[in-house]
């Protein structure tokens, strides 16, 4: 069994170790204080994406999306709900393909929305278009285990 798990900081890009039993009361970054899994949907610069997906222990979903994309914003609250939902078990993040383009680029995002469900420095899965809350925790339970 796993005592504590790896967490890196959206804010300021820290590493954190986080014991297990600690994730679902919301830790905080050693480092800056900023929330690391508070059940929200953290945003992500490149950084903090490059380091979550390599060195992240726990199952982490991203959103790809960008301010233009109305489905991207339609999407966004049923995100939000499953974050909520799955929180202390499975980490809610989104990053701006407009502000940066090199991550579309590198992971060959051809349409937005879309998710990317990461766990232990690799890809899971993806799931495209935009989807209610019940099929985003659907596909995240079916992907990963989220019990830790």
């Amino acid at each position: 069994m796993v005592d504590a798990v790896r967490l890196t900081c959206a804010t300021c890009g820290q590493g954190n170790r986080v014991p297990v039993e600690r994730l679902g009361a919301g830790p905080n970054c050693g480092s800056c204080g900023e929330a690391l899994m508070d059940g929200k949907v953290a945003e992500f610069d490149l950084a903090a994406h490059d380091k979550a997906t390599r060195a992240d222990e726990v199952p982490t979903i991203i959103d790809y999306w960008a301010p233009w994309c109305g489905p991207c914003r339609m999407m966004a609250p049923e995100y939000a709900k499953a974050s909520a939902a799955l929180k202390g078990r499975v980490r809610f993040a989104k990053i701006n393909t407009e502000d940066h383009p090199a991550v579309s680029a590198r992971l060959g995002i051809r349409g937005i929305p879309l998710l990317i469900l990461w766990h232990r420095g690799r890809e899971v899965a993806r799931l495209a278009g935009a989807r209610p809350a019940a099929e985003i925790e659907a596909f995240v339970r079916s992907k990963v285990p989220v019990g830790m």
